[in-house]
């Protein structure tokens, strides 16, 4: 046999191997399948031996330092974390709705509505002649209107916006998500912010599930969001979800009775429809971002929330005081900006023109009577080019800066007037909602 000439190899004769025989397999393949089963047995008695020495030299370090630990558990726990499946975004949402959809509420606006009784009279006697008149015959109750709220303490202290509790005379009641209905009571109202704190009155004492706020102050835009809310007043707890389209927004919205400007909102595609106001704008976490309160009518997929810290001080301090209270300037003003500033003929193009609407038309009203503008002495026509140190401009509005402030707290406006710059000093009043 020379040195490249295969060893011939004879199987033992039985009906198999004859077989085999018959299809004149190559002597070569019997020899490569030789070499690769002799490989798989030793590699896999390599690692039997090289795991059970890497096993025992981690149980001697252990138990150097007084740790003992069955083999049984670790087996069970290395298995468990190698084999443990990656959470996804669904389940992510799964999770988060079913943490956080027990602490959210349907809010039921009532009222006693007239009952408006017609009757004909005939005004002159002997006269086939009569005409319809009207009489009111009681009163009954209705239902005028809905929204959502979440619930923030156990004792059942809760957050919506303002414009679904905003009717003095009507009744509301909270319908929980397990179907119970208790009465509530406002506690306060932040119509700037188009927030409202109510509590839930139960017969008797209870606890009630409560939402775990987030910082609104990290969101990004194309994070992911989930609302929760009374869609259309009917379908509760309905959810949608979708991403953040916008931070820092500013919106002007109006229910049929109220107009209002809220600054510094979060704009999402996720869907808000009627009813859902109030609602939660939650984060994969489970965690409250935002408050769900208007949507744009003439578009598809266009939704606005109230970040979540700037109702945690709301929250703060009706806990601690009752009430929700404001820091007051006391003037009215407009924005300039470059058409403004060239239209009127200023020498700037930013800041808050005092004694202007929101159009720049000169109003009645400059400097409120006996407010913080009076006692620091502002003027019609000053314009405020900084707060405490703050520059004053579209994207950063005097109501936006002024909002991170408390009543009492001291401040230096940076004013022009008469073409020269002068800072005053000011102490923020206060005003309560």
């Amino acid at each position: 046999m020379n040195m490249y000439e295969l060893p011939k190899f004879n199987p033992p004769k039985s009906r198999f191997f004859a077989g085999l025989r018959r299809l004149k397999i190559p002597r070569v393949f019997w020899f490569i399948a030789l070499i690769i089963f002799i490989s798989s047995f030793f590699g896999f008695l390599a690692g039997a031996i090289s795991g059970s020495f890497f096993f025992s030299e981690v149980k001697n370090y252990l138990a150097k330092i007084n740790i003992e630990i069955p083999e049984s558990q670790i087996i069970e726990r290395v298995i468990e974390k190698e084999y443990q499946p990656q959470t996804t975004q669904e389940q992510k949402i799964i999770q988060a709705v079913k943490n956080v959809s027990p602490a959210v509420v349907s809010i039921i606006v009532t009222k006693d509505i007239p009952i408006i009784e017609q009757y004909y009279a005939d005004p002159f006697e002997g006269f086939d002649f009569q005409i319809p008149e009207y009489r009111q015959k009681g009163t009954e109750k209705k239902e005028i209107g809905g929204g959502t709220g979440f619930i923030v303490s156990p004792e059942g202290m809760l957050l919506t916006n303002c414009h679904v509790v905003s009717n003095e005379e009507a009744d509301y009641t909270v319908l929980t998500n397990d179907g119970k209905k208790y009465p509530a009571k406002i506690l306060a109202l932040d119509p700037l912010r188009d927030l409202a704190i109510m509590k839930i009155e139960p017969e008797q004492a209870e606890l009630f599930p409560t939402v775990k706020l987030g910082d609104s102050d990290k969101l990004q835009i194309g994070q992911a969001v989930i609302t929760i809310g009374n869609a259309l007043g009917e379908f509760r707890n309905t959810v949608s979800v979708g991403v953040i389209s916008g931070l820092g927004r500013t919106v002007t919205a109006s229910d049929g009775r109220i107009v209002e400007t809220v600054e510094d909102v979060i704009q999402t595609d996720a869907a808000i429809n009627r009813g859902n106001s109030g609602g939660p704008l939650l984060n994969l976490k489970g965690e409250v971002i935002g408050v769900n309160f208007a949507m744009a009518q003439l578009a598809e997929n266009i939704g606005f929330a109230i970040p979540i810290n700037k109702a945690k001080k709301d929250i703060e301090q009706v806990k601690a005081g009752g009430k929700i209270v404001y820091p007051y300037l006391g003037v009215y003003y407009c924005l300039v900006n470059e058409q403004i500033q060239e239209e009127y003929g200023l020498s700037v193009d930013y800041g808050a023109w005092v004694g202007r609407d929101r159009y720049c038309r000169e109003y009645e009203i400059s400097v409120i009577s006996d407010s913080a503008a009076e006692k620091a002495g502002l003027e019609e026509g000053d314009i405020i080019l900084e707060f405490d140190g703050q520059k004053i401009t579209f994207e950063n509005s005097l109501a936006k800066i002024i909002q991170e402030y408390d009543p009492g707290d001291k401040v230096v406006l940076k004013i022009l007037r008469n073409n020269k710059e002068k800072n005053i000093p000011v102490i923020l009043g206060e005003r309560s909602g």
